[in-house]
């Protein structure tokens, strides 16, 4: 019979399990990090480990979407405070730029622009990737909402091209490292001068 746990010891076991998990992201990867290692490091039985989590995917992908939620209420915060009135398509590109490379100095968000992610995704279930997709959807378009943006805009074809420039960052080897980042101001700039 598994043992129960008070709430306060269900908090304290998800934040070590995520922490321990953050650690081995980095130190392992997604492909080598294991449920045994992470237990190992919380002091708690691997059956412990299946109250909290179905699988190890689920729990790496926990820890990788909170690193882009709090990237994602920077981004909101910054945005926010953005004077709009006087704002053009070069400050704009800026100031998306400037979360696209704070992802890509967050660690862990590095993970994203390797292989590994590919196997990480296929294992886990269909409803959590829609819910991480619809969850981006709600975000864009709150951004959407702050922004100047042109009256004939199509919100999901721009929600979609917000998409597309993530996607684009996830190849930086493929573009060249040395060309990357004019290349994603460029691509930016590009939808910033038609949207505002």
């Amino acid at each position: 019979m598994p043992k129960s746990y008070s709430k306060q010891e269900r908090i304290f076991i998800i934040n070590k399990l995520k922490e321990e998990a953050g650690q081995c992201l980095l130190q392992y990867g997604i492909r080598r990090t294991t449920v045994d290692e992470i237990v190992k490091r919380v002091r708690i039985p691997k059956g412990t480990f299946y109250l909290f989590y179905k699988s190890k995917e689920l729990l790496l992908f926990d820890v990788i979407l909170e690193q882009h939620n709090l990237i994602e209420e920077k981004m909101l915060k910054a945005i926010s405070l953005v004077d709009y009135s006087s704002v053009n398509a070069e400050q704009l590109t800026d100031l998306i730029l400037n979360f696209f490379k704070l992802a890509d100095e967050t660690p862990i968000l590095k993970l994203l622009t390797t292989d590994e992610i590919e196997i990480l995704t296929r294992k886990l279930p269909t409803d959590v990737i829609k819910e991480h997709l619809n969850h981006n959807n709600v975000i864009l378009q709150q951004l959407f909402s702050m922004l100047p943006l042109k009256t004939d805009m199509n919100l999901e074809i721009l929600t979609s091209v917000f998409r597309a420039i993530h996607f684009i960052s996830l190849k930086k080897d493929e573009i060249g490292e040395q060309n990357y980042d004019e290349v994603l101001r460029t691509l930016i700039y590009g939808i910033a001068i038609q949207i505002i």
